[in-house]
């Protein structure tokens, strides 16, 4: 459990960075667009590979690809399962008009628009966490071109 306590922390920190940077939007406006929510990305992209260098430094030469990969997705999954609960708190008991705003802009005809809403912003976030942890691997694994 030792091991899990920073990509714990890296991912409390990133869903928190993400509900603030929602929070933000929403006080001016921009919440319902959802072309802001590439920034997440962003975010998230930053939490995934502070994590995976901070493991690496605490692991020193016992760091392996599954040890970082390990971080990082965990990163990720909490920070994605932290912002979706919060979202779904958000949608449906702070602001009781927000999905009624979203819909009329981008999906006039679903019926269980709530439930797709949740389950959507959950898949991008596991979606975006896995590719971006799979992308900064490549940045911290070792190399195995090494010249003997």
């Amino acid at each position: 459990m030792k091991k899990m306590t920073l990509p714990i922390r890296f991912g409390i920190v990133t869903s928190a960075v993400l509900i603030a940077y929602f929070l933000i939007l929403s006080l001016i406006g921009k919440h319902t667009n959802v072309f802001y929510s590439l920034f997440n990305g962003v975010i998230t992209g930053f939490g995934i590979y502070e994590t995976i260098k901070y493991t690496k430094l605490r692991q020193g030469k016992g760091f392996s690809y599954g040890n970082g990969f390990t971080a990082g997705v965990t990163t990720g999954f909490i920070a994605t399962l932290l912002f979706t609960i919060f979202f779904a708190l958000y949608a449906t008991e702070l602001d009781g008009n927000f999905l009624d705003r979203l819909s009329s802009v981008w999906a006039k005809d679903y019926r269980n628009f709530e439930g797709i809403v949740f389950f959507t912003v959950a898949i991008m976030g596991f979606a975006t966490s896995l590719v971006l942890t799979l992308s900064f691997m490549q940045l911290f694994k070792t190399s195995n071109n090494s010249k003997k």
